[in-house]
This record gives C-alpha cells, sequence and structure tokens, in this order.
C-alpha cells in the first residue's frame, strides 16, 4: 500500500511540473507580425483581379499611408483636376495578372488635340488615341522606371512588324552590372521585349512597342520606351500613320 501511495505521489508531482512548464512555454508568446507589403503575390490572389486588399488607416503608420495616398495633378484644357492614384496598386508587376482597367475602351476626353494626335499620361499609365467629338481610344501602357522618365513631343517616324531588337551599348553596360546579360541583337518574334509591333519616335530611341511580358502594363518598368499588350500595339498600329503626333506628359 506505501509503494502505491508513492507512486500516486510521484506521478501527481510530474503532472504538475509538466504543467508549469506548458504554461511558462507559452505565457509570452511572440506578437503577430503582418508584413505590410500590399505587393506580395499572396495578397494579390486573396480576391481575384477585381479585387484589392482594403487597408484601414488605423493599422498603417502615416509614413506608409502617404505611399497610397498621393494625388496627382492632371491637366485637361488648361483646367486642372485631381485625381487620386489607386490606394493599393501594387508598386510591381504580378505575372499573369492584368488590371481590366487597362483594356482598350472608348472614353470621354476633353483635350485641344486634333483627331489622330496620340497623348500618353505616363503618370496614370495610359496612351489616349484622341478621335475627336470630344472622344479617345484609350490603352494601357507600361512607362519609365524611376529615373527614365521624360516628356516631350515627338512624331511617328517609322513602323515595323515584329521588330528586331539591338540594345544600345548603355543598357548592355547596366544590365551586366545587375548580372543580366543582354544579346547584341535579337530577331523578332514571340520571346521579343518589342512584341508584334514597334512604332519609333522621332530621332530618339523611344518606341511605342508590344511586349513580351503583358502584365508589366499598368507599371514603371521600361527604360523609356511606351510599352502595350500585343494585341494592343498591332490595333494602334493599325490606325495610325508615319507622322502621327504623339505628345507624352
Amino acid at each position: 500500500m506505501m509503494k502505491k501511495s508513492l507512486f500516486l505521489a510521484a506521478a501527481f508531482l510530474c503532472f504538475l511540473s509538466g504543467t508549469a512548464s506548458a504554461q511558462d512555454r507559452y505565457q509570452n508568446r511572440p506578437p503577430v507580425i503582418v508584413s505590410p507589403d500590399l505587393t506580395a503575390p499572396w495578397v494579390m490572389q486573396l480576391g481575384g483581379q477585381r479585387v484589392r486588399p482594403v487597408v484601414y488607416r488605423q493599422q498603417i503608420p502615416a509614413a506608409t499611408r502617404k505611399q497610397f495616398e498621393r494625388r496627382q495633378v492632371k491637366r485637361r484644357s488648361g483646367a486642372a483636376t485631381v485625381q487620386s492614384v489607386a490606394a493599393v496598386r501594387a508598386q510591381k508587376p504580378v505575372a499573369t495578372k492584368f488590371d481590366p482597367q487597362f483594356l482598350p475602351q472608348m472614353v470621354a476626353y476633353e483635350g485641344a488635340e486634333k483627331p489622330g494626335t496620340i497623348v500618353i499620361d505616363t503618370n496614370n499609365r495610359f496612351l489616349y488615341l484622341v478621335t475627336g467629338n470630344g472622344q479617345a481610344r484609350r490603352y494601357g501602357v507600361g512607362v519609365g522606371k524611376p529615373g527614365f522618365e521624360w516628356a516631350g513631343e515627338h512624331r511617328i517616324t517609322r513602323k515595323a512588324e515584329w521588330p528586331n531588337w539591338t540594345p544600345p551599348q548603355e543598357m548592355i553596360a547596366r544590365e551586366a552590372t545587375k548580372g543580366h546579360y543582354l544579346p547584341a541583337r535579337m530577331e523578332g518574334g514571340p520571346e521579343n521585349p518589342l512584341g508584334a509591333r514597334a512604332m519609333y519616335l522621332g530621332s530618339t530611341l523611344y518606341r511605342i512597342h508590344g511586349t513580351n511580358a503583358p502584365w508589366t502594363i499598368g507599371y514603371a518598368v521600361s527604360s523609356g520606351c511606351i510599352r502595350m499588350r500585343n494585341e494592343d500595339v498591332v490595333d494602334l498600329y493599325e490606325r495610325v500613320n508615319v507622322g502621327t503626333k504623339v505628345i507624352v506628359i
């Protein structure tokens, strides 16, 4: 009987010791940290292409909120209108994703440019082909990344179908420092970064061209060229001629 009592007492002490250890282990749990990176691919997968994650003001520091609350002034016909940049637009492209707002569509246009003029709004990533009667055909575009932005007025001086690509030497050198080695020349085709069509602007190295990465439309990703989806650049190519005025703002 004495041995049985001692055995039960020892078992009870072990149970108490185990419980205390468990409580010690979990009483100070580490905080759960949720990354504020709204460009993470898993975030973009949450609700499909048309849904963006909700951003609650009280959960985001003021410095971070400013990134999502930038406002741009877009000038049309001499009058300035304030247009808010989408608060939760990702800053980097997400492969295979394409925002439907960048599909071609007819929109109201109040500019004073003549029909047939191309106007490229680099801030909002849209290209307008003015059609007259207060309307324009609008396409989504990719534009120059930070440090490669530009603005000006040119005319289309040449058009090419499935153009060859000859990267400029400065681009080859720049990419080599990042470990990316570009070919000296690349034949036209589906894998070519210039895509299905190219329209050359003035005597510059800039072009309006297609792309082999359509998910980059709507972002600042290029070295200054204006890129479009292949189906969109083909459509635009058929609507304009050499000599067409192109205004980049």
